[in-house]
């Protein structure tokens, strides 16, 4: 058995991951030993249950969109196994490589031509009746939101001093990588992933006062629920019911999540890229 290891994730329900993961592992099956989270066999893939991954796996290749990375992000952060994305969904902000790119793909994995980045994560603790009642991280974001569509109370504090009571559809608490996601989408600011900091955004609040707020990572912010109810969303998929009374105290998690990367392109170039930002023809091009 080759004793270098790589870990396959792919979208569960998209036939085109699948192809991209077979044709990698046809390529480098012999040299590389693969392993897959996934319950579909794959031919060469050695399946492994998602809580009980082997040791000495080195990298972890994702198939499929932004999401798929982020559900990536749960298996492996507790583990320090980087993640490499292979772009097969939209936007694809996190991943390294599209589709037509799987002959490069097989190259940097058998050269180990990759370098890594460790990036921010947040952590969250839901406190009911002064106990720590459920607790988790995210990647890119925490929303404290309403369970239905209407307004939503929640009273915000910073390092445990009030910051305001909004009436709004949430509050959003995103990390530099998430800055680029839905926080983007509400109207937050966008953070180079160097910069150690929080995005702490509003989200439709009926105030005067509802800007997006960056916030150092040494600050905890709090959220109580003022209203009958409301839900925590880590990443926009792991959702927990919240009561009214309960506090949400999210900070900067003491774990770093590895982002693996084929090049030393500039955080700018792929923001310039990802977005078509219009850069020709400008002053001084």
């Amino acid at each position: 058995m080759a004793e270098r290891k790589v870990l396959l994730i792919t979208h569960p329900n998209r036939e085109e991951t699948w192809q991209a993961a077979e044709e990698l592992v046809s390529s480098l099956g012999t040299t590389i030993q693969f392993f897959s989270t996934a319950p579909r066999a794959m031919p060469g893939v050695v399946s492994v249950d998602p809580s009980a991954l082997p040791s000495g796996i080195e990298l972890a290749v994702v198939f499929g969109g932004d999401g798929t990375i982020l559900r990536a992000a749960e298996i492996v952060h507790s583990h320090g196994i980087p993640i490499l994305g292979v772009n097969l969904g939209h936007v694809g902000f996190l991943a390294q490589l599209d589709r037509p790119s799987m002959g490069r793909l097989a190259s940097l994995i058998q050269d180990k031509t990759f370098t890594t980045e460790e990036r921010l994560m947040v952590s969250y603790e839901i406190i009911r009746d002064q106990k720590v009642a459920a607790t988790g991280f995210a990647l890119n974001e925490v929303v404290v939101e309403s369970p239905k569509p209407e307004m939503v109370e929640l009273f915000v504090h910073v390092d445990d001093r009030p910051l305001s009571l909004w009436g709004c559809d949430g509050v959003l608490i995103a990390t530099p990588t998430g800055s680029t996601a839905y926080a983007f989408s509400a109207g937050g600011p966008v953070l180079w992933p160097s910069v150690d900091a929080m995005v702490l955004l509003p989200l439709a609040a009926h105030a005067l006062f509802s800007r997006p707020m960056v916030v150092a990572t040494s600050s905890t912010i709090g959220i109580d629920v003022e209203s009958p109810a409301a839900v925590l969303a880590a990443d926009g998929y792991r959702r927990i019911e919240l009561r009214e009374g309960d506090r949400v105290r999210i900070f900067a998690s003491k774990e770093r999540i590895k982002l693996a990367h084929i090049d030393d392109s500039l955080f700018t170039d792929r923001l310039v890229a990802k977005f078509q930002l219009p850069v020709e023809g400008w002053r001084g091009k």
